[in-house]
């Protein structure tokens, strides 16, 4: 049933202050579980700069259904000091029912003034909601859904001057490598997460010129009205899609607008004016996206520990990066009522402390030129640090100056087992495969139908359970999940000679006397079923098993 919702306006209880809002309308007809709605706010008051907290902030008092008591940070749109003024409250409801809530204005020049308080009724919708941690192999929805991340990194789109030594044209293909090709492509080959990066040729919010990318306009406000522009569409572009975003807020280089930039990294993580700059970026964000279920997780950070060698002499204190990351994670769950998951990442220097950080959600981690280690890896660091893991980027190769058709093989091979190896390891989101222009133009995106579609089954059949289970396969590289009454067996061949062995499993769950045996393709999509084999002893035994040279199959095992 449709229901009419009241355009409401706020009066001030004073009409003393000078600092007062004047109305608020509600701009959405209708207002629904975890969709937007958005608040138009005009107030008169007196500032030097509306972006900066400290100066001047506008909240969103609200008190949901249950009981919860929830502050959102609103954000100005236009309108000058002393003036009359709009300003924007993007939110989005996480219950049904009815909803109390009202405005509060702070100002460094008037004492704190607030509207009366008013109701809305949110109806249900079809949607599931924000995702938060749920154990080591799974996240999970408001509505209680589970989620595994099919993934890969798209961190920007092209660049107009791209310096790679062989890939410079392909790289710099504005019409194939952008948000709007990128994504559909992706979504309909079976993912479903992504990684992408704030920074100053893509989404570059706080930049004024020299983006080195045609997307962006130069101009001199506090953030930039093109990469706003940009991001609104990147959200509403995931959100129609069903994609999930691992938002990179920074990769080290931000400076701010403050007339006291930071000039050195050291400064960054020491400085309490550059602290203060960065919490007002994060309030901004916040403030005009947290809104979006689609936005999965905020990284601070990219590699973390590149940011602190840098080639320097003397590294920034490590001390020094792990407080700023406790204050900011820290103060990021305080100003985000979604409640966001949070992680960071390094490259492969582990740095001391980081990943002990209680308001951190997840770890990540990056590797290259050794995929072999990544299921170890994810082991050793949920166990050792007791939260999930991620591997947030793995290639063959890293350095972009090498021309990768010499090995591209090698390339192609690494790209898929790092998935596989992700899809049987205890990881919410499967590794993310570095150089995604490189992958696409070989056409390998389909190859995430497969790994989506196992995916898919696991969860279904076991409900969020995996457990993992002993594998002796010779030279082959196997894993094996048992998933209720459902066991998932990957095979991979790293040998250049043609394999004919045996498999053996240790089960400790018993099953019925035969099991059906499904052997799944992943690059055809092509299923064969072959048969029954016995259950004895707690042991499942696949005899002379073929496997081709560095090729990979998939094995399903349940009751008959």
């Amino acid at each position: 049933m449709r229901i009419a919702f009241i355009v409401t306006i706020f009066v001030l209880i004073s009409s003393v202050a000078k600092a007062q809002i004047s109305s608020a309308k509600l701009l959405s007809p209708t207002v629904e579980l975890y969709k937007k709605a958005e608040l138009q706010i005009q107030l008169k008051a007196e500032w030097t700069n509306p972006y900066l907290q400290e100066d001047i902030a506008l909240d969103m008092h609200i008190q949901s259904p249950s009981g919860k008591q929830l502050v959102l940070p609103c954000f100005y749109e236009s309108g000058k000091s002393g003036e009359l003024s709009e300003w924007k409250a993007n939110f989005a409801p996480q219950e049904i029912g009815t909803y109390n809530f009202y405005f509060k204005l702070s100002s460094k020049k008037k004492k704190p003034s607030s509207s009366k308080p008013q109701i809305v009724e949110v109806l249900a919708s079809a949607d599931k909601g924000f995702l938060t941690v749920n154990n080591n192999w799974t996240l999970k929805f408001d509505n209680n859904g589970l989620f595994r991340g099919i993934a890969e990194n798209i961190c920007w789109e092209s660049r107009d001057q791209d310096d790679s030594k062989y890939f410079k044209e392909l790289h710099e293909r504005s019409d194939r490598y952008s948000y709007d090709f990128l994504l559909p492509d992706f979504a309909k080959n079976g993912g479903n997460f992504f990684r992408t990066w704030m920074c100053s040729w893509n989404l570059p919010i706080d930049f004024s010129s020299n983006f080195n990318n045609e997307r962006y306009t130069a101009s001199e406000s506090y953030f930039n009205e093109s990469a706003v522009a940009r991001m609104d569409h990147l959200i509403h572009l995931a959100d129609s899609l069903d994609l999930y975003i691992m938002l990179t807020l920074g990769t080290g280089d931000y400076r701010g607008k403050n007339p006291n930039d930071v000039k050195t990294s050291d400064d960054f993580f020491a400085s309490p004016i550059a602290k203060q700059t960065y919490k007002n970026r994060l309030r901004y964000i916040v403030a005009r996206w947290g809104f979006s279920p689609h936005i999965a997780m905020w990284e601070f950070l990219n590699e973390v520990d590149n940011i602190q060698f840098n080639g320097r002499e003397t590294p920034i204190k490590t001390e020094d990066i792990v407080t700023w990351h406790q204050e900011m994670s820290a103060y990021l769950k305080e100003l985000d009522p979604y409640n966001h998951i949070i992680t960071t990442s390094i490259s492969h220097r582990d740095i001391p402390g980081l990943n002990d950080i209680s308001t951190i959600d997840i770890n990540q981690k990056h590797i290259y030129n050794n995929t072999d280690i990544l299921s170890k890896e994810i082991n050793e660091y949920t166990q050792k640090h007791q939260k999930p893991y991620i591997i947030g980027e793995f290639g063959f190769e890293w350095d972009w100056q090498k021309n990768f058709d010499d090995f591209s093989h090698g390339m192609e091979v690494d790209f898929k087992r790092g998935l596989w190896y992700g899809i049987f390891s205890p990881t919410p989101v499967l590794p993310m495969s570095w150089w995604w222009e490189y992958f696409e133009n070989r056409g390998m995106t389909a190859y995430f139908r497969g790994v989506r579609e196992i995916s898919d089954q696991m969860l279904d059949a076991g409900q969020g359970e995996f457990i993992p289970l002993e594998v002796q396969a010779g030279d082959l590289h196997a894993y094996a999940l048992k998933c209720k009454d459902h066991v998932y067996i990957y095979v991979y061949n790293p040998t250049n000679r043609v394999q004919k062995q045996s498999v053996s499993l240790k089960v400790p769950h018993p099953f019925d006397e035969a099991l059906a045996l499904t052997q799944f393709e992943p690059t055809l999509l092509t299923y064969e079923d072959l048969g029954y084999i016995d259950f004895k002893d707690q042991q499942i035994v696949l005899d002379d098993i073929f496997i081709g040279s560095k090729k990979e199959m998939v094995y399903i095992l349940k009751n008959k």
